[in-house]
């Protein structure tokens, strides 16, 4: 059901034309029906920010959103003066329609960057969703469709808390993902009674261990944006840990996602690093394996190279995670092919058929653990963004 699973919100996807890809749903709004308005957010830290990421930050800044409208098939980055006048004029366009203030509305775009949008399209397409608007499962998939580019099918989620309050989400997301977000547009719905204090809190803990540790190709978007808005429609306070944790669930099951779908991807490679000093180091070692393309492109081929797990590793420098490259091990889908910085059993015995490739390496240096998960390059990945268009 998507964002429409918790009580109090509507959504819609529509046509509109801006996409290049005939009859695509390109244009999607949910709207918070209360009665909270409460909001958070997460973006970019790509200094060429779009500018609907310019606008929603400035929207969500007071912890307060009435709708989101968002829209695939072009970007509106790197677009001047002009590109930020279109994001105003989207979210005048959506206040009006809802009855509300221009800072209520939160704008999202995703596709090509450095053209301006065909505004009378989504202008028109923002009154058409408003149109369709309905709090039912169809609208709320109809809404991930919409927000879709390269994606190959919609990423979504629900959940529900021990006393009832409801949590759905969607995000689009498949290449252009780095380990500071992704090219990704979310956004996640509760009706349960909570502050914008809360949400932002648990949305900013939740994003750090999920969005921001999945890498498909290194390459951070101008467009991140990642909201969290709550009606209060179910009239439950939840237990701020118990609702923390299923906001963070949300979004490792949204980024697991979007991971299973990287451009032209054959594998999900899990990259487990233990052992290490502290939960940053380890954190560190994982990003620069899974930084790799190299390493992608040996998986991609069923090469379990570990030669260019520890080559990777070793560019770490020794004040950010101190080991003794002698005692580091590698495992490769539960086989250890590297032992003790040296070769262990054959990388022949390694079983590369199955999608998920599991990486474990283990430091010796200390008791803290990080994961990343990352993908395959492939040649499909090569096609995909020579002949992109949005």
């Amino acid at each position: 059901m998507s964002v429409t699973f918790a009580q109090g919100f509507s959504a819609a996807g529509v046509e509109a034309g801006i996409s290049a890809t005939p009859g695509k749903k390109d244009v999607a709004l949910v709207v918070n029906e209360g009665p909270l308005t409460a909001a958070a957010g997460v973006f970019t830290t790509n200094r060429f920010c779009a500018a609907p990421v310019q606008w929603s930050r400035k929207a969500v800044a007071d912890g307060s959103l009435k709708a989101v409208i968002l829209n695939s098939g072009g970007a509106n980055a790197c677009t001047g003066e002009a590109g930020y006048a279109q994001s105003a004029a989207t979210a005048h366009e959506v206040a009006g329609l809802l009855g509300t203030e221009d800072g209520e509305v939160a704008v999202c775009s995703t596709g090509l960057i450095g053209e301006l949008l065909p505004l009378d399209k989504v202008l028109d397409g923002a009154a058409r969703a408003f149109a369709a608007l309905e709090p039912t499962m169809a609208a709320g998939e109809d809404a991930s469709h919409a927000i879709m580019t390269t994606d190959t099918k919609p990423k979504t989620v629900t959940r529900m808390g021990s006393n009832g309050f409801r949590v759905g989400g969607m995000v689009k997301g498949s290449g252009m993902i780095a380990p500071q977000l992704a090219t990704m547009l979310c956004v996640i719905t509760t009706d349960a009674v909570v502050s914008a204090g809360q949400l932002q809190a648990a949305l900013g803990a939740a994003v750090d261990t999920s969005f921001n540790r999945i890498d498909v190709d290194g390459c951070m978007s101008t467009n991140d944006t990642v909201l969290l808005l709550a009606s209060g429609a179910s009239g439950i306070e939840p237990e701020p840990d118990e609702f923390n944790d299923l906001i963070a669930n949300c979004c490792a099951s949204l980024a697991r996602q979007i991971i299973g779908d990287g451009e032209g991807a054959s594998h999900d490679i899990r990259i487990t690093v233990a052992g290490a000093t502290s939960e940053d180091a380890a954190l560190a070692c994982g990003r620069a394996i899974a930084a790799s393309n190299l390493l992608k492109c040996a998986i991609s081929g069923n090469d379990p190279n570990w030669g260019r797990i520890v080559s990777s590793l070793g560019t770490v420098p020794a004040d950010v995670a101190p080991y003794d490259p002698d005692e580091v091990t590698v495992d490769v889908n539960g086989v250890r092919i590297c032992d003790g910085g040296k070769p262990g059993h054959d990388r022949s015995e390694v079983d590369m058929t199955p999608r998920q490739i599991d990486i474990d390496v283990d430091l010796h240096a200390g008791t803290s653990a990080a994961t990343v998960w990352t993908d395959d390059l492939t040649h499909e990945y090569v096609h995909i963004n020579a002949d992109y268009e949005s």
